[in-house]
């Protein structure tokens, strides 16, 4: 990837952040974007560590108006080119179907509207370049239960964004996939691990998976939740000239979920 010129939204932190981290391994210039600006600039600095030719954080918020196109357009601005996109973020939502509008509402900006937005910003850099889209979709949009309806609807209207895009756009050589994560110790899984470890006596590297079976009924193949740098990864192979023949599709990295 060098010579290449990537904008990761939501790279602030957790799968965004990986991802970021995977393609500066790889050799590229990546610009991460998040709504916290000391964040992004320290997730920058990470991916910089991590080898990207050059590395930039900026401060937007793309689940509202004119945002995503502010924040695209300055990324590739700055890296004088754009290859790709990946959008991370999306993780309101986990509420019951009764919910106030409001809540609807938001969830349906930040999961959503944040990645249509976004990914209508990039076309015509990608158009350019015959670059690449991934947007994140996630496990539940195949076992949607009424705890996190909000959140499993909004993502699989994701996917089928995403498939439509790849459909739309494919003629001009730009490819789209959506990555559909199962659990994955982000920061917040991680507190849980920590909680339970001291509340209930488990060991602190098998308390997570425990609580993951007892609490949650979780039952995936690998007996572990996923991390954030293995997803990191998927995104970035899915970017890469590697995945030249893939698009319209939705890659579950499920750790073998039911």
């Amino acid at each position: 990837m060098t010579g290449k010129g990537y904008v990761v939204v939501g790279g602030s932190a957790g799968m965004g952040l990986a991802a970021a981290r995977a393609l500066a391994r790889e050799g590229a210039s990546v610009v991460v974007v998040g709504r916290d600006a000391d964040r992004a600039e320290t997730a920058a600095q990470q991916v910089a560590e991590a080898g990207a030719v050059s590395a930039h954080g900026l401060s937007y918020d793309v689940s509202r108006p004119g945002q995503a196109v502010a924040a695209v357009d300055e990324a590739a601005r700055i890296l004088g080119r754009l290859d790709g996109i990946a959008i991370t973020m999306g993780t309101a939502g986990m509420m019951p179907i009764d919910s106030d509008d409001d809540a609807w509402d938001t969830a349906f900006h930040d999961v959503l509207l944040a990645t249509t937005r976004s990914v209508q910003a990039a076309l015509p850099h990608l158009t350019a370049t015959k670059g690449a889209i991934v947007t994140t979709a996630a496990y539940s949009v195949r076992a949607p239960h009424e705890p996190r309806l909000p959140y499993a609807s909004l993502k699989a209207a994701v996917a089928t964004f995403t498939r439509g895009i790849a459909r739309t756009h494919g003629h001009a050589g730009i490819r789209a996939n959506s990555v559909a994560p199962g659990a994955v110790e982000t920061d917040a899984l991680h507190a849980i691990r920590g909680y339970v470890a001291e509340s209930k006596g488990y060991p602190y590297e098998e308390a997570l998976e425990r609580a993951l079976v007892e609490d949650f009924g979780f039952d995936a193949a690998l007996a572990r939740p996923g991390q954030p740098d293995e997803i990191g990864a998927l995104i970035a192979f899915l970017l890469s000239d590697v995945c030249a023949f893939v698009t319209g599709q939705t890659i579950f990295a499920d750790g073998g979920a039911p």
